[in-house]
């Protein structure tokens, strides 16, 4: 089964190091020769780790304790019990918001644009549903006051709305008979103009003006960093298949790039007098880009697929030809008419029961597609970022002094293409190494210097661990092992 075209997304590479901190450590380590030297190492692992968890707690206590005040299901009665005015709540909110900003920014998430959006929901792949968003129950109050003080460039035009932070690229491919698919994607290529010329499509995409394909010729790009090299992913949907009767029942696979990590922020509006501050945060993995749908807040009840559409045409034009013949016989017959058209009803009355039963099985295929997808939310959601900065932050540095002890004095330039090149070569994965914040964190632990010319060069590392010092940590861990012997 051919294709009929090629769509292809450009992807960049982005700064999280996907790889984990245990494996991380393990691997260098036994690139490490000597064994005391190894042991310093480690060493230095866990100082560098527990040092980076001392600098951030408090600043995640804070968020958290913020936080606790605007949960939607039991921040309402702490916001009581403070007597806040107004006023105060509103700048808790925005200092709220402000913190969580921050942490998307250190865990590597990024919001989206409205051009990204335009490329995800270009295509359809698994979810081939009509998903709108309903404004009227999202407040525009809050991110319209947040972004009014904390101006972003490309904002995408539903940011006073609610917003998607993305993170992390992935593939995701499934293999199988879609029949059900291909017989929508015959039906709407078959119906295609009047579809269009009825308005029906617009009732069956659900996507804006702004959303809809557009033809290029060129690959159409996810930017993420400013790199020029990254991965180039093809995407197979079935609407871009060579589809006819004799080929429905062979297995084809389709492939979709995904987002690694969503995470979305909003508030509902509140329609009593009494104003609800919650702000929900929640958390997806593995979102296939052109299924994004999947993730916005307050859904509507999905529409109707093209085979439904061609069901009732079918039938509105089979009844309306009855009928007109009907009368147009020289004898009309009563009955006969009376028999037609309580046929029709009847079977008008069977399709408006089908197509109820299967809004609400595209319903359920929505709740349990975000059952699957959903990984947490509200304060799981923040303390699972919260760990995600500590982190990459954490392999950040051991990497970059990693690198500097084993090869010497280098250039900024020179140790950021080192540490990509490390990534790559000794776990099989890439990224852009963040390395302004690694040598800002390494400089903050005072183990690295800078010459004249701008090279940088690490300190020993017994002398890094006695820079950094003994941690808390340490010492009530050697305290707890004195107790237990």
């Amino acid at each position: 089964m051919g294709k009929r075209k090629k769509d292809i997304i450009q992807l960049d590479r982005e700064s999280v190091i996907p790889i984990r901190k245990s494996k991380l450590i393990t691997t260098l380590s036994s690139l490490v020769g000597d064994r005391s030297e190894r042991d310093e190492f480690l060493k230095f692992c866990k100082r560098v780790e527990y040092t980076i968890r001392a600098w951030y707690i408090l600043q995640f206590e804070d968020m958290m304790q913020l936080y606790s005040l605007f949960d939607p299901v039991h921040g309402a009665e702490k916001l009581e019990q403070q007597t806040l005015s107004p006023e105060e709540v509103d700048t808790l909110e925005l200092n709220f918001l402000a913190y969580l900003f921050q942490m998307m920014d250190k865990s590597n998430f990024r919001l989206t644009t409205d051009d990204e959006v335009e490329i995800a929901l270009s295509g359809q792949y698994r979810l081939n549903l009509p998903i709108i968003v309903d404004e009227s129950k999202l407040d525009k109050r809050l991110l319209r006051r947040y972004f009014a003080k904390h101006p972003y460039e490309n904002l995408p035009h539903f940011a006073d709305k609610y917003i998607i932070f993305r993170r992390g690229i992935g593939i995701d491919k499934m293999t199988g008979y879609f029949i059900n698919a291909k017989v929508d994607t015959i039906i709407a290529r078959f119906f295609g103009p009047l579809f269009r010329w009825t308005g029906i499509k617009r009732c069956f995409y659900g996507k804006s003006s702004s959303q809809c394909k557009k033809e290029q010729e060129n690959p159409i790009q996810i930017s993420t960093e400013a790199e020029q090299d990254g991965l180039s992913v093809e995407r197979i949907h079935i609407e871009n298949m060579k589809l006819s009767i004799s080929n429905l029942m062979n297995k084809i696979t389709i492939q979709e790039p995904t987002f690694d990590r969503i995470i979305v922020v909003y508030r509902r509006i509140s329609k009593k007098e009494k104003l609800k501050r919650g702000i929900y945060v929640r958390h997806f993995k593995n979102i296939p880009m052109a299924d994004m749908e999947i993730v916005l807040p307050e859904k509507k009840n999905p529409g109707l697929t093209p085979i439904d559409w061609v069901k009732f045409l079918v039938t509105a034009v089979i009844g309306l030809v009855t009928v007109i013949s009907s009368l147009s016989m020289p004898k009309v017959d009563i009955r006969v008419i009376f028999a037609i058209l309580s046929s029709l009803i009847g079977y008008c009355a069977k399709t408006y029961f089908s197509f109820q039963k299967n809004l609400n099985e595209y319903q359920n295929l929505i709740t349990r597609s975000m059952y699957d997808k959903q990984l947490d939310s509200g304060r799981g959601t923040l303390l699972h970022l919260c760990d995600d900065v500590i982190q990459q932050e954490i392999k950040e540095v051991i990497i970059s002094f990693f690198i500097l002890m084993e090869q010497g004095k280098a250039t900024k330039q020179d140790l950021d293409l080192q540490c990509e090149e490390l990534i790559k070569e000794k776990f099989g994965e890439t990224c852009n190494f963040d390395i302004d914040d690694a040598v800002q964190k390494l400089q903050k632990l005072g183990i690295i210097s800078q010459d004249d010319v701008g090279r940088y060069s690490c300190i020993s590392l017994e002398h890094a661990n006695e820079t950094i010092g003994t941690t808390t940590e340490e010492i009530v861990k050697a305290k707890q092992g004195a107790w237990n012997i």
